[in-house]
């Protein structure tokens, strides 16, 4: 059991989490990339992001691992994107830390779930055979390219309508951009 519950459950949860994570993170990424504001992708995804490395820690274990480390950096990193996003507002260098610091996370979850998949989906095993780890190594890398031309594009446009903000027209708390609570005028 962990917290409370069965271990196939909680690891059920945990991949939920985690592939919600994958998932918009990609596409809050891709959109920032296009120049889009994804701010309701972007939350979820740092939220998720943040419960796949927390809940990852409630795993039994006789010694501390990579997976910790890797955890650990990970939290380090959200921690960065979130001061960036929503305290800095990502003025001046505070965007280019946010896109390197949320695209590291993004990729640490994305390759756990890479070598997950093949650890967990025997299609998967049998298909890439005695290369298995070729095959991970290799997906990591073309994530890690495919993120690394996403960042740049990131960096590189700007929404559209982007204007350097006032406080007012920022939200004062990661909800109420994902509820759209309105501030007084």
């Amino acid at each position: 059991m962990i917290a409370g519950l069965p271990i196939d459950t909680f690891t059920s949860l945990h991949v939920i989490i985690s592939l919600t994570g994958v998932l918009s993170g990609i596409a809050a990424m891709v959109g920032m990339a296009a120049g889009l504001r994804v701010a309701g992708l972007t939350f979820v995804f740092l939220i998720t992001t943040l419960f796949t490395s927390l809940t990852g820690f409630l795993y039994p274990v006789n010694a501390v691992g990579i997976r910790h480390v890797v955890g650990v950096a990970s939290i380090a990193l959200l921690t960065l994107a979130a001061i960036a996003l929503y305290g800095a507002k990502l003025k001046g260098g505070w965007r280019p830390a946010y896109v390197v610091a949320a695209l590291c996370a993004l990729w640490f979850n994305a390759a756990a779930a890479v070598v997950q998949a093949f650890l967990k989906i025997p299609l998967l095993s049998e298909w890439a055979g005695e290369d298995t780890q070729a095959w991970i190594v290799a997906l990591e890398v073309g994530l890690g390219a495919v993120f690394v031309v996403i960042g740049a594009l990131a960096l590189y446009r700007r929404p559209a309508d982007y204007r350097p903000a006032t406080d007012q027209d920022r939200p004062t708390a990661p909800l109420d951009v994902v509820l759209r609570v309105p501030h007084p005028q």
